[in-house]
This record gives structure tokens, sequence and C-alpha cells, in this order.
């Protein structure tokens, strides 16, 4: 299952990189959210451990992190930052703002997706380092 997880992060992470350079960045924070979600929960399950059925596992994951390597024991606090934040603008990375009238292509700049795909890259990088072992 953490294999599978793994693998399916980089699936997602890759298709936030091909949205980000055809220019939606709606698209690519929501697949970065679903690539982080799915890497966060491939570290728990490597670990054998029952993660909340939520998309913002943070808690679970900083509950575990004297069973990390230190590789990523290092970056738990970057780990669970990056779950929060993209666990809050999911729906938005979707369905835009709609009380405002915001639609989800107008809702993140360039600036900010890159951001968050550059954050993604490292941490589906380094879970599907661990969970692949």
């Amino acid at each position: 299952m953490a294999r599978d997880y793994a693998e399916r992060a980089l699936w997602s992470m890759r298709e936030a990189e091909q949205a980000l350079d055809g220019g939606n960045t709606a698209i690519c924070v929501r697949r970065s959210q679903e690539a982080t979600e799915l890497a966060a929960k491939a570290i728990l399950r490597r670990l054998a451990i029952e993660y909340p059925r939520e998309h913002d596992v943070s808690d679970a994951i900083a509950a575990s992190v004297e069973k990390l390597p230190e590789y990523l024991r290092n970056r738990v606090e970057e780990i669970k930052s990056l779950l929060t934040e993209l666990a809050r603008v999911r729906g938005p990375a979707f369905y835009g703002y709609e009380i405002e009238g915001i639609p989800a292509n107008q809702a993140f700049t360039k600036d900010y997706a890159a951001e968050i795909l550059s954050k993604t890259k490292l941490l589906v990088n380094l879970c599907h380092r661990f969970a692949t072992t």
C-alpha cells in the first residue's frame, strides 16, 4: 500500500507540473495537494500507522516523528505546514471561491502555484524514497 500511494503521489506531482507549464494554476495547486496527501499517507502506511480519514494528516505525521528516518524527521514541520495549507485550499483549487465569485483559474497566482509545486516535489521525493525502501 505504501508503495502504491508513493507511486500515485509521483503521478499527481507530474500532473501538477504539467498544469503549471500549461498555465493552469488551480489544477497545479489541486494536484500538488493530492500528491502531498498521498505522500504523507504513504509514510504512515510504511510505518503501519492507521491514519485519520481526512485530507490533513499532519497530526498523525507529527505523532510518528520518532519513527521516521532523520532525513524526514528534520522536515516534519515543513511537511505539517504544507499538508495543512494545501488541505485548506483543496476546495478552492477545485471550485474557486464561490461566495466571492472567484473561479478556480483566477484564485492562485503563478508564483504561488510554483512555490507550492516546489515544496511538493521535495516532500513527494523524500516520501517516495522512504515508502519504497
